[in-house]
């Protein structure tokens, strides 16, 4: 083996699950049951950052210290409760939380309503067949 330091090897039996799992660790400290619960804890961990991706939208840190990582977390995920809490005062059920971020993506320097802005302009949904058999969107030329 070609790591530089020693390594602990923890045997675990996962009695929901039927298996044995093997993990290693260089702490010498902790208690192996404790190990074995930091490792389940670990896939939490992972689906927070998932989360993050997902719907904070955040694609590079700005800065490497923890500080700046928690800085831009705290407010990306201070933005996206604000956005929610938008949402549910203002009654906005025909829209996913993803569909008003990318709306106030692009209107961020417009001065307009937030309701306005994220109501439907004649009343039909987007993409749908009109009365007229065309579908609701805009056109690039004029033909």
């Amino acid at each position: 083996m070609d790591y530089p330091h020693d390594l602990r090897r923890i045997y675990f039996y996962d009695k929901e699950n039927a298996r044995k799992l093997v993990f290693l660790t260089n702490n010498f400290n902790l208690a192996p049951i404790t190990i074995a619960r930091l490792y389940k804890s670990r896939w939490q961990v992972e689906l927070f950052f998932k989360w993050i991706k997902q719907h904070l939208r955040i694609k590079a840190f700005y800065g490497t210290s923890e500080n700046a990582v928690k800085t831009q977390i705290l407010i990306a995920i201070s933005s996206y409760l604000l956005v929610a809490i938008a949402k549910q005062r203002l009654e906005i059920t025909d829209r996913s939380m993803y569909e008003i971020l990318q709306i106030l993506d692009m209107l961020i320097f417009e001065k307009k309503p937030i309701k306005e802005a994220l109501s439907y302009s004649n009343g039909e949904e987007p993409n749908q067949v009109s009365a007229k058999g065309v579908y609701n969107q805009l056109t690039l030329f004029k033909s």
